[in-house]
Parts: structure tokens; C-alpha cells; sequence
């Protein structure tokens, strides 16, 4: 199965490591790190609107974080979780 993430874009479930609100991760300076270095190696999918969550993916050996206009509850319910 797939998720849809907005903005015409869809990531595989079982490639989900997880969901994560932006808000509420980007207060720790670990996160803050993390999504630096993530950026700086070309590992953010951009999104076109103000982004509320990003979905972290693992698959075929790449880690990729994918920014969403979608908040974590409506990316849930979705995933029917």
C-alpha cells in the first residue's frame, strides 16, 4: 500500500520509519541537526505549501525525508493507524 503525502506525492508504507510533526520535533536541537544534515546531503523532498510534518522513509538503503503540508493526525488516519 501506499501513502499519499500531498502534492502529488506517495511513499510506500512499509517503507515508513515514521511520522513526525514539525512543531512539536523541531524544538529539540537533535531533530534541528538531524533535518540540517539531512538537507545538506540531499535527503529532503520538498513540498510546494508550508510544511506541518515530515514522514522519514528507508528504502533500498536510502533515508529520505519527505516535508508535508498534511498534519501527523490526517497522515494517520490515512495509514489507518
Amino acid at each position: 500500500m501506499y501513502l499519499s503525502i500531498g502534492n502529488d506525492m506517495a511513499v510506500r508504507d512499509s517503507s515508513i520509519l515514521g511520522i513526525f510533526d514539525l512543531d512539536n520535533t523541531t524544538t529539540s536541537k537533535r531533530t534541528r541537526d538531524f533535518l540540517d544534515n539531512a538537507e545538506a546531503q540531499g535527503q529532503v523532498v520538498p513540498c510546494d505549501d508550508l510544511p506541518k510534518s515530515f514522514v522519514l522513509t528507508a528504502e533500498y538503503g536510502m533515508t529520505q525525508v519527505h516535508l508535508t503540508a498534511l498534519n501527523v493526525y490526517t497522515l494517520e488516519k490515512r495509514l489507518g493507524k
